[in-house]
C-alpha cells in the first residue's frame, strides 16, 4: 500500500504562485508515476500534470505549471501565473507504471486533496 499526502494549497491572488507537495509513504517503490488532478464541486475530475518516464501536462496549464519529483517518495507541482479558473481541490495520485495516463481510473493511490483558491 502507498499513502499520499498533499500540502501547499491555499489562497492566492491571480498572477501569483503556489507549490504543491505530495509525500508518499509505504511501499513507495510502486510509485512509478505521480500525477496531479483537480476537481470542483459538480464537475468531473481533470488531469493536470503527470511524471513517469516522461512528463505530460493539460493544455490549460502548459507553460505555467511544472511537475517534478526528487525520488520515489516526493512529488511537486509548481504553479505560476495562477488564474481564477485554476481554483479547485488538487489531488496527488500514483500508479504502478511508468506510463503517464491522463485517466483518473488508471491511478490506484490517491491523496486526500488540498484546496487551491485563486482570487481575481
Amino acid at each position: 500500500q502507498v499513502q499520499l499526502v498533499e500540502s501547499g494549497g491555499g489562497l492566492v491572488q491571480a498572477g501569483g504562485s503556489l507549490r504543491l507537495s505530495c509525500a508518499a509513504a509505504g511501499r513507495t517503490s510502486y510509485t512509478y508515476t505521480m500525477a496531479w488532478f483537480r476537481q470542483n464541486p459538480g464537475k468531473e475530475r481533470e488531469f493536470v500534470a503527470g511524471i513517469g518516464s516522461s512528463t505530460s501536462y493539460a493544455d490549460s496549464v502548459k507553460g505555467r505549471f511544472t511537475i517534478s519529483r526528487d525520488n520515489a517518495k516526493n512529488g511537486y507541482l509548481q504553479m505560476n501565473s495562477l488564474k481564477p479558473e485554476d481554483t479547485a481541490v488538487y489531488y496527488c495520485a500514483a500508479r504502478e507504471s511508468s506510463y503517464v495516463s491522463r485517466r483518473g481510473a488508471d491511478y490506484v493511490y490517491w491523496g486526500q486533496g488540498t484546496q487551491v483558491t485563486v482570487s481575481s
